[in-house]
């Protein structure tokens, strides 16, 4: 079962200390009961020893030192209350753990600052990858399954804090201590998965740890070595830095470390660091932001802090401040001395200590250490490492990245022609070369960044002209951008001599910044790691058998945030004439879009057009808002509303259909249990279908938990945060009963039925068939469409609860509900019984941009198949496209143009759409219409619903939608005539003319 974990003080959920999970516990009379009696057995300097973190290895030389008799002392003597592990392999961690918290009578609080996983400091554990790598994907589920085994590393060793994610947004290139630590330089993206990261961590019983308050990524200084200053305003500072700290903090991260810097516009104090500031610990981040969790100072030790407040004086001005945890003090005796001091002259109380004691006490219960269990040792480096390969393939082949191509003929590689290969930074071959040998019989040249000039020159002359392709790889080169990453000149003046020519293609092996070296590259690929896996991708990339996916998560040089050049399942965007559209004739689509906005049909719009297989036309118009101008951008991704049903429930029914599993002659009751014995059992499936099965067309289950006059949530039904009882969200701050679901299907079951044969358009519909997909698959309906379409094609902002996909500013927002939720909706799915379904439902629930869409009815039209991938035969999507009611102009779960459109006075959804036309329109303003005949497809997509949901029916009475299509055939019908050659008449002769005086030209 999933969990979430919430702040120290709050209700948490919780597993055991090493392998098995523990029910989830609240803040329950026992927890209490448990803290008293800890608590008790605590002195003055026992209680303030309890807040301590204690370094419990370090590195000196190639090998690792414990301190194990010192922590050992520390615990006899004070009871100190927590240490953070650093280097030493996996059962030295573990027996040190084991015999450190037998000897504790108050257990130990095991951290590890392990942004990467436990690998980051165990010397036989691989890392996970890097942050910033996770940045370059396009998916933050990819964040949250890292987290998730992270967390599941730390179970196994005896951990219950990870001093992770990093959430500074890395907005300076030069920055000596975040830089490939952070997710990138978008706030939203940041925030996004971070936050993924994080719940993957506390699902799982985890406490995660939000760093490094209050942002730490616009410094050129190391706050190892000295105090960074930020010179930002308040204004600044809430607009980026602090954003993702908010998000983090409103989606319950348990603890925050808080970092080393001066911050003129938080606190004044001379060479005071924000970590030290009460002004910013207490009031900015526990007063205005609300954090109720564990803080933890960042290491007392760093000369950002030990430079100005030596020997314990750091210790009290944390506590001062209002941090809760002090993260490696070098001097404990002396601290707690000087902490008494500070009580004794009223700068501090006991009441302030004892507070701070018992929320640490209540988290270590909470975190399961009242039932401690020693750590199994056997094979523990083997289960540490054992998810981390998967994680990174996933991570890699997610994140490699087209940055430039001048020339789309280097990849896939030719095994013809001779290739050389570059390796900056080698001495000899590593697994990148030895892949290139064995497939390419690539010559291979090294020049480590050792290596003098004169040998760079002497490399530059064997390449000369002898090759038809040069790869050139970037590699061994450091992490931080100190000294230009430690590439030496030589390396640097071959790269200059290389990246320019036509047929050389470069790929940076590491932090892609160092890019900024390669910046006229006419080929280029941003690798982000150098070990074997990572040369694989980059091989397979190279080889055509995989795609790039990734983009830039930062800004180098030229290369903007976000740059990336997509090859996965690629709609070709090209001009509209090319696939013939009379461009003068879709200037119309330009004046409608604008007339819908100026007038209030929707704040903003999007319009793709494309025929025989590419896209001609794809714009975005106006505003996310009426006041709030973010632009719509082509990559605006919209809740499609009933759109869902065709694009995510009807194409699994076909799917499902096509693989003999399914019957539609049979009836829901064959396939869901819990509808037997009802009189919805015996409804057919082509019945429900095709909306005549004589379901009612909605139930609104909200009504039933609100205050109808008030249109507030009644008691009992949702709580502001998630609990092991309240874990479906149906939006920001609100999470219904689990059981509620339950009561909801017992409403389906219990509605009117009316007369089968009967027209009658209806969401339960889909809801059925939407869970007779999970029934069959034994999937989420979500989890299948994602795998069984949406990856296959490429289609990565095609998701359902797409929070936790897509960066908030991507996403449209939908109505400001006044009844029910009470808020401004974005992100969380408009249909209040969609998101009673936890956001995944038959009906509704799905998102996507327009590009992505298209490419599931580009596939549809060409017959079940798109570059090379095929998901249907021809003859489904025939038969399902096809009418199939005498009694509506239904497909099977498709709408239609009506039969009599010809000829009637309201022609849906336009008059020139041909009978073979299929598609759907949603309530939130989308449209979506495939006509097989002139294999066009036109998608239409807004968010008409904001701010005032389903009163504005202006994008209808308008007829904007319908508009725009009649505009798109009326393109194609002007290009089909221009084309038409006209008739040769023969000219007449003409007649010879007499000599012309004046006179006769008069006349």
């Amino acid at each position: 079962m999933k969990r979430v974990l919430y702040a120290a003080l709050l209700p948490l959920l919780f597993c055991s200390l090493v392998v098995k999970a523990q029910q989830p516990r609240p803040d329950t009379v026992a927890a209490q009961k448990w803290v008293s009696q800890a608590f008790k057995k605590l002195s003055r300097r026992q209680k303030i020893a309890q807040l301590m973190v204690m370094r419990l290895s370090e590195k000196r030389g190639n090998n690792a030192v414990f301190f194990t008799d010192d922590v050992e002392q520390l615990i006899n003597k004070y009871k100190v209350g927590s240490v953070c592990l650093f280097q030493g392999n996996a059962v030295q961690q573990a027996m040190v753990l084991n015999q450190l918290q037998q000897k504790s009578k108050i257990p130990l609080l095991v951290c590890i600052d392990g942004e990467t996983g436990v690998g980051m400091r165990f010397g036989d554990v691989k890392p996970f990858p890097d942050q910033l790598t996770i940045g370059a994907t396009g998916d933050a589920a990819i964040a949250y399954h890292t987290g998730n085994a992270i967390a599941q590393q730390c179970k196994r060793v005896g951990i219950q804090v990870n001093y992770a994610p990093v959430v500074d947004i890395n907005n300076n290139p030069d920055n000596p201590v975040i830089n490939f630590r952070s997710f990138g330089e978008d706030k939203y993206k940041v925030a996004l998965y971070g936050s993924r990261i994080m719940q993957g961590m506390q699902d799982e019983g985890i406490m995660a740890c939000a760093k490094h308050f209050p942002g730490h990524g616009d410094v050129s200084v190391d706050s190892h070595l000295d105090l960074p200053v930020i010179q930002k305003s308040i204004q600044q500072l809430d607009s980026l830095e602090l954003y993702p700290f908010k998000t983090l903090i409103k989606q319950g991260v348990g603890s925050m470390m808080v970092a080393h810097l001066y911050i003129p516009a938080i606190d004044t104090t001379r060479n005071q660091a924000a970590s030290l500031s009460k002004k910013n610990v207490t009031g900015l981040l526990r007063n205005e932001l609300k954090f109720n969790g564990i803080t933890f100072t960042d290491a007392l030790e760093m000369k950002g802090v030990a430079k100005f407040y030596p020997a314990g004086e750091a210790a009290v001005q944390s506590l001062i401040a209002g941090n809760d945890m002090l993260c490696l003090p070098a001097d404990v005796k002396g601290s707690i001395k000087k902490v008494r001091k500070a009580i004794r002259h009223n700068k501090l109380s006991w009441d302030d200590i004892n507070q701070k004691v018992k929320k640490v006490l209540l988290a270590k219960y909470n975190l399961g250490l009242d039932t401690l269990k020693a750590i199994d040792t056997l094979n523990i480096a083997a289960d540490l490492n054992k998810d981390i390969e998967p994680i990174k393939k996933e991570v890699y082949s997610n994140a490699i990245t087209l940055v430039t191509q001048a020339d789309s003929a280097l990849m896939p590689l030719k095994t013809s022609g001779k290739i050389a290969y570059v390796g900056l930074g080698l001495e000899r071959a590593n697994h990148f070369a030895d892949r290139l040998q064995q497939a390419y019989n690539a010559d291979c040249y090294y020049l480590s960044y050792k290596d003098s000039n004169e040998k760079a020159e002497t490399l530059l002359k064997q390449i000369g002209d002898h090759y038809q392709t040069i790869i050139i790889g970037l590699h061994k080169y450091t992490k931080y951008p100190a000294k230009n990453f430690g590439i030496s000149n030589a390396a640097v003046n071959v790269l200059h001599q290389l990246q320019t020519k036509p047929n050389a293609l470069g790929i940076v092996f590491g932090n892609p910044y160092a890019i900024k070296n390669m910046v006229d590259a006419r080929n280029l690929v941003a690798a982000y790691e150098d070990d074997s896996l990572m040369h694989d991708v980059a091989a397979d990339l190279l080889a055509g058998r995989i795609s790039a996916r990734g983009m830039m998560p930062v800004t180098v040089e030229k290369f903007n945030y976000g740059t990336g050049i997509t090859t996965s399942i690629y709609v070709p965007l090209v001009q509209s004439q090319m696939i013939g559209l009379d461009s003068i004739a879709l200037n119309k689509i330009d004046s409608v879009a604008g007339n819908a906005i100026a007038k209030g049909a929707t704040p903003g719009c999007v319009v793709l057009i494309a025929r025989n297989g590419k896209v001609g036309l794809y714009k975005a118009y106006g505003s996310l808002s009426y006041d709030v101008k973010e632009k719509v951008t082509r990559q605006t991704v919209y809740d499609l509303a009933s759109v869902t049903k065709i694009s995510a429930t009807n194409v699994s029914v076909m799917k499902l259909y096509e693989e003999g599993k399914l019957n539609l002659n049979k009836t829901l009751g064959d396939y869901l249990p819990w509808v037997r014995g009802t009189d919805k059992a015996g409804l057919k499936l082509t019945d429900v279908l095709l909306h005549q099965a004589g379901l009612v067309s909605f139930i609104p289950f909200y009504r039933e938990t609100i205050d109808l006059k008030t249109g507030t949530p009644k008691p009992g039904f949702y709580r502001a945060q998630p609990s092991a009882t309240f874990g479906i969200r149906v939006a920001d701050n609100m999470y219904m009963r689990n059981d509620w679901v339950d009561t909801i299907k017992k409403r389906i079951l219990t509605s009117k039925l009316g007369a089968p044969g009967k027209y009658v358009y209806s969401d339960n519909d889909f809801i059925f068939l939407g869970k007779v997909v999970e029934q069959i698959t034994g999937l989420t309906l979500d989890e299948y469409v994602r795998q069984t379409f949406y990856l296959p094609l490429g289609m990565t902002s095609t998701t359902f609860k797409p929070l936790e996909h897509e960066p908030l500013n991507l996403i449209a927002p939908t109505e400001k509900e006044k009844l029910f939720r009470l808020q401004q909706l974005r992100g969380d799915v408009h249909d209040p019984g969609a998101a009673m379904f936890g956001g995944v439902a038959g009906h509704a629930g799905l998102y996507s941009n327009a590009y992505d869409l298209a490419k599931l009815y580009i596939m549809l039209l060409n017959g079940g198949e798109l570059n090379g991938v095929r998901l249907f035969k021809k003859e489904t999507i025939d038969f399902f496209t096809a009418y199939h009611s005498d009694i509506s102009r239904r497909g099977m779960g498709y709408d239609k143009p009506e039969k009599d459109n010809a000829t009637s006075k309201a022609p849906y959804p336009t008059l020139s759409a041909s009978p073979l036309t299929f598609g759907h329109i949603g309530f939130t303003g989308i449209g979506v219409w495939a006509d097989p005949k002139y294999d066009l497809l036109y998608i239409f997509m807004s968010n008409r619903v904001n701010p005032d949901g389903g009163d504005n029916n202006k994008l209808s009475s308008l007829n904007v939608r319908s508009d725009i299509q009649e505009a798109i055939y009326q393109s194609i019908f002007r290009t089909e005539k221009a084309a038409i050659p006209k008739p040769v008449v023969a000219a007449k002769p003409v007649p010879k003319l007499r000599s012309t005086s004046n006179r006769a030209v008069k006349k």
